[in-house]
């Protein structure tokens, strides 16, 4: 009879640990599923902001290239007027020395 209830009791224990061990297991799995869905949610948006920096990447290359052809083309202009400047001033000065009072080129 002090088998019988001692076997009971054993039982018992080893039952209420696997209720405990389920329990458990019950948590960690929501746990699981929770991270999984934030691990999903997150691999969403770092695709989506991948992608809009890919976009902001060639744009900024875009406007790299325009502003160095810009600046190039600029160059070039302030370069063909210092040369029209200088070509100016050359023949202003000639042209005010072949006006000089007493000067005889004929």
């Amino acid at each position: 009879d002090c088998r019988y209830t001692a076997a009971l009791l054993c039982i018992e224990k080893l039952c209420s640990k696997r209720d405990e061990l389920n329990r458990q297991i019950q948590q960690e799995e929501e746990e699981k599923g929770r991270l999984q869905h934030d691990i999903h949610v997150l691999t969403e948006k770092l695709r989506r902001v991948n992608e809009s920096l890919a976009r902001r990447h060639s744009v900024r290359a875009d406007f790299d290239h325009t502003i160095g052809e810009t600046e190039g083309a600029f160059m070039k202009i302030l370069e063909s007027c210092q040369t029209l400047l200088s070509v100016i001033k050359k023949e202003a000065g000639n042209l005010g020395k072949a006006t000089e009072p007493g000067r005889k080129d004929h």
